[in-house]
């Protein structure tokens, strides 16, 4: 029974991190002739129909209590509506390696929050190996945080970064409260990206945006992407990995996506690789190892409810 469900866990794990792994750079071609907070509405509106679409062909029942849906509208909101406007703003102003940096310090925020929010326990070798962790992707990036120590647009981009990954961290949570009092992880995905969805609309309409599209081939195929890979299959994956293993763990995903970003950087962008950037990789494996390492597994999966 255990040896069927780590290969179910690997492979949510390997799943969301290689699709969030592309995704930052997907988001690059979401930005310049529509709005932020427009191109963050379209994506989750569009994934929440082609989910919704699936689980009524499926028979899966849409149908949540009142109480139901407003836990599933805090989700949403945090997870996909406030957080992801906050990563298109910081984007804006910001490299998506910067931004990547600061959405790694996640692994810190979560196993925290869990502690004030659930009492769960905060082992030593989380914050270890959170530390591990930050410090690889911050290596890997050293070239980007140098950059923005001069302030200006970049610094703007680390106060956007910093609050999207501090809502993200909360929605993580919300999250988990929701998996507890029952909701099903799918069928609250549709509502919940539908929420987040709305608002960013609000969002963009309380800015004052004008609402455009852009018809030309790299917005349209990189918002399918991101609505279909990124949204429905990475955030399914994700979520049902938070269900199986706890939200402190799942968070290393976080650690991870970096480097399969350089990872494909190298391949399509010719990243130049240095000794420091290898050593950043080290680290982020070795704090994933830390984290996840199969001597634990058995006894956090059974205690994900506590440890959040």
């Amino acid at each position: 029974m255990m040896a069927a469900r780590t290969p179910g866990t690997v492979t949510l794990f390997a799943a969301a991190t290689l699709i969030w792994g592309s995704t930052w750079l997907g988001i690059k071609y979401q930005l310049g002739v529509v709005a932020p907070e427009a191109s963050v509405t379209y994506r989750f509106v569009l994934a929440a129909a082609l989910l919704g679409g699936w689980c009524v062909a499926t028979r899966k029942s849409l149908r949540f209590s009142p109480a139901q849906h407003a836990l599933i509208a805090l989700q949403g909101s945090l997870l996909f509506g406030l957080n992801y406007v906050g990563v298109y703003w910081a984007e804006q102003h910001a490299t998506s390696g910067l931004v990547a940096v600061l959405f790694s310090t996640i692994v810190f925020m979560i196993p925290v929050g869990a502690r004030l929010a659930f009492g769960a326990p905060l082992p030593a070798r989380t914050l270890v190996a959170a530390a591990v962790g930050v410090t690889g992707v911050a290596l890997l990036f050293l070239p980007e945080l140098l950059e923005a120590r001069a302030g200006g647009d970049a610094a703007l981009g680390i106060v956007y970064g910093l609050l999207a990954t501090v809502i993200a961290a909360a929605g993580n949570l919300v999250a988990v409260r929701n998996q507890r009092a029952g909701i099903p992880v799918l069928t609250g995905i549709v509502w919940g990206m539908l929420y987040g969805g709305v608002v960013a609309a609000f969002i963009g309409a309380l800015a004052g945006i004008t609402w455009t599209f852009d018809a030309r081939a790299p917005y349209v195929v990189s918002l399918l992407y991101l609505s279909v890979f990124g949204s429905v299959i990475a955030f399914g994956s994700y979520l049902t990995l938070i269900k199986m293993i706890g939200a402190a763990r799942s968070a290393y995903v976080n650690i991870a996506i970096p480097v399969v970003a350089l990872a494909l950087s190298t391949l399509f962008e010719a990243y130049q690789w240095t000794w420091v950037s290898a050593l950043g990789v080290a680290l982020a494996v070795a704090a994933n190892w830390m984290a996840m390492r199969p001597a634990r597994v058995a006894g956090s999966a059974r205690r994900a409810p506590q440890d959040a």
